[in-house]
C-alpha cells in the first residue's frame, strides 16, 4: 500500500485490482497443489512400494527400489481370480448403471413434462429414498433376496443398486428435463411426434450430458460398493474388487508389499474410467449449472 501527500494530508492508495487477483490465484493455486499433493502422494507410495520386498519397505520406504520387484505385479496379472473379480465388477456395474438410467430417464420425464394428480406426492417419496441409509436396509433386503433365491446371484446385488441409484438419478435427470422449453415439445407434436417420440427422439439426445453424468456417478457407485456384494456372495466366483482386496488382505496379510502391489492394480481400472469420463462428467455438470 502507498501513501500520497495533498496538502499535508497523507492519503492511502488501495491496492489494485490486480495485485488483489494476483494474490488470490497465488492462494488458490496453492490450496489446489496441497490437495493434490494429499492424494497423489499416497498413490506414489503405494506404486512404488508395489516394486519394493518387505525388507526395503521396512528400511527405506520412501526411497526408489533397489532392485526392483516386478514379480508382486506379476504374480497378480497371471492370476486368475484378479481377472475374474474385475469382469464381476464391470459387469455389475454396467448393468446396475443400465437399469438406473432407463428407469430414471423415463421418470423423470414423466414428473418433468407431464401434470397429473398426485406427481408432486410421488416424487417426494422418490426424494425421500435419499434419506434411506442402505445400511439400515441391509437385514430386511438380506431377508428378501435369501426369499426371492437371489444369493450369489448377480441379481442380488445389481437390483438393490438400482433401486437405491434411482432417487438421485430421476431428481437430477427431472431438473434437467424442465430446462427444455416447451416450445420444443409442441413443434414436436405439431408434426406428429408422439409423447414417447419426443421422449426418444428429442428430448434424450438433448439431454446427453445429464445422461453421461448420471452414469458416470452410478457406475462409480456400483464399482465402490463393498458391504452389498460382501452379503450377497459366498461364492468366491462372484466376488467384486473390493472384496477381492479384502480377501487378498488377509491371504498376505504379512507380504505388504505384494498387497501395494494388488491395490494398485485395483486402482488401475477405475482411473482408467475417470480419465476417460472426466471431459463427460464436467460438460454434464457445466450444463446442468448453466442451465439451472
Amino acid at each position: 500500500m502507498t501513501a500520497t501527500i495533498d496538502g499535508g494530508r497523507r492519503h492511502a492508495r488501495p491496492p489494485s485490482p490486480r495485485r488483489h487477483t494476483r494474490l488470490k490465484s497465488v492462494i488458490l493455486h496453492g490450496v489446489v497443489l496441497l490437495l493434490s499433493t494429499w492424494v497423489v502422494v499416497p498413490l506414489l507410495f503405494a506404486l512404488v512400494g508395489g516394486f519394493k520386498d518387505n525388507g526395503q519397505l521396512s528400511t527405506n520406504p520412501f526411497g526408489l527400489p533397489a532392485p526392483w520387484v516386478p514379480e508382486n505385479y506379476t504374480s497378480v496379472l497371471v492370476s486368475g481370480s484378479f481377472w475374474r473379480q474385475l469382469f464381476n465388477s464391470v459387469f455389475i456395474g454396467i448393468a446396475t448403471t443400465l437399469i438406473v438410467v432407463v428407469l430414471s430417464a423415463m421418470a423423470a420425464f414423466v414428473f418433468a413434462r407431464f401434470a397429473f394428480r398426485g406427481r408432486e406426492l410421488i416424487y417426494t417419496l422418490f426424494a425421500m429414498g435419499l434419506m434411506f441409509p442402505f445400511a439400515v436396509a441391509i437385514l430386511p433386503l438380506f431377508v428378501l433376496l435369501r426369499t426371492f433365491g437371489l444369493l450369489d446371484n448377480p441379481l442380488g446385488v445389481i437390483l438393490p443398486q438400482a433401486a437405491f441409484g434411482v432417487p438421485m438419478t430421476v431428481i437430477v435427470l427431472r431438473a434437467f428435463f424442465r430446462t427444455i422449453p416447451r416450445e420444443v415439445e409442441e413443434a414436436a407434436t405439431i408434426d406428429g411426434c408422439t409423447s414417447f417420440g419426443f421422449f426418444w427422439r428429442i428430448l434424450l439426445p438433448m439431454a446427453r450430458p445429464a445422461l453421461a453424468t448420471v452414469s458416470v456417478l452410478a457406475i462409480v457407485a456400483s464399482w465402490n460398493n463393498f458391504f452389498l456384494p460382501l452379503v450377497v456372495f459366498n461364492d468366491p466366483n462372484w466376488w467384486t474388487l473390493p472384496l477381492g482386496v479384502q480377501q487378498f488382505y488377509g491371504q498376505y496379510s504379512s507380504d505388504t508389499a505384494r498387497i501395494l502391489a494388488y491395490v494398485v492394480l485395483a486402482m488401475v481400472p477405475a482411473l482408467a474410467f475417470y480419465a476417460v469420463a472426466e471431459r463427460q462428467l464436467i460438460g454434464g455438470l457445466t450444463a446442468g449449472a448453466s442451465k439451472g
